[in-house]
């Protein structure tokens, strides 16, 4: 069956691999279809930079799955991109032809710069059309993408090898949680966010927002399990902060909203998170909803729209 009115974005990020199918309703996508594929690339990734067998493996199955809900929408429909252990992986020449023949659709391997730009999209239009100058900050499997803007404006981008899942492997590879392997995991996020600092404080921002799996999963936690509403403060943190050191494993964490494919890079995204609250002195954060998947479909509609006129 022939979809001309459908659009299509796909994010193949660090963590999970999503999908979103839409119709273009003057401009703003109308839901179809959301799938979410929890693959974990960044953890097939070995010393080497080697994407494992195992996990190519895994991720062709995936991007099988999302390939047959595209049958039928137009290839200019259709923008598939791909992230940060896309971007370092040695082999990756060896997988992308082959995950390109499994979604049955191009894969573009976006650059950090772009990637942010598509996330402050996603995000802007999910929050109030305000004019005020703010970050926002979306820390992914492999990488953390940090924005200033102001409305849908971006002004200036990061992209910081900082990820939840590269994170939790270096730093709780055994799942054990321990003051010293926090204290470690949030000095390193200090030091890798040390270049920016300066840049940033001259930026005048006056609101953070996060967005995407880590910020949206730490948010979920905080407010099912009565820590706060529906976002981050340096007071949370500092409670759940008591709950992972109490618990000791990541396996042995009993909180509300912790969901299973969350549950292996809790540590290494708290530390993210704890860290980047100490190096910008953070009291609150925001969170969205939107972030580099809408983002992506936005700019469908807006070429779309574009080509129209």
């Amino acid at each position: 069956m022939h979809h001309p009115k459908q659009f299509a974005a796909i994010d193949l990020g660090s963590n999970s691999f999503r999908l979103q199918i839409a119709r273009n309703d003057h401009g703003r996508p109308l839901p179809l279809i959301t799938l979410k594929e929890t693959v974990r690339l960044a953890a097939g990734l070995s010393e080497a930079g080697q994407l494992s067998g195992e996990i190519c493996d895994e991720a062709l199955a995936a991007l099988q799955r999302f390939g047959t809900r595209l049958a039928g929408i137009p290839v200019s429909h259709v923008r598939a991109v791909a992230t940060n252990t896309f971007r370092v992986a040695s082999n990756i020449g060896d997988f992308l032809p082959l995950a390109e023949r499994a979604l049955g659709f191009p894969i573009e391997v976006i650059n950090g710069h772009e990637e942010a730009r598509l996330i402050y999209l996603g995000a802007a239009h999910s929050l109030p059309d305000g004019q005020l100058p703010r970050i926002v900050i979306d820390i992914g499997g492999g990488s953390t993408e940090i924005i200033v803007g102001r409305g849908f404006d971006a002004h200036w981008m990061a992209s910081v090898q900082l990820g939840c899942v590269t994170w939790s492997q270096r730093y709780f590879p055994d799942g054990v949680i321990t003051p010293e392997r926090l204290a470690q995991a949030e000095a390193a996020t200090h030091a890798s966010l040390a270049p920016y600092l300066d840049e940033l404080s001259r930026h005048g921002w006056q609101q953070v927002v996060g967005t995407s799996g880590t910020a949206r999963s730490l948010a979920d936690i905080v407010q099912l399990n009565g820590f706060g509403p529906f976002n981050l403060t340096a007071g949370s943190l500092a409670r759940l902060r008591e709950v992972l050191l109490r618990a000791g494993h990541v396996e042995r964490v009993n909180l509300q909203g912790l969901r299973a494919d969350r549950r292996p890079v809790l540590a290494g995204g708290f530390a993210i998170m704890a860290g980047m609250f100490a190096a910008l002195q953070l009291e609150q954060m925001d969170i969205t909803l939107g972030g580099l998947r809408d983002g992506v479909m936005y700019d469908l509609l807006h070429r779309a729209e574009g080509m129209k006129r």
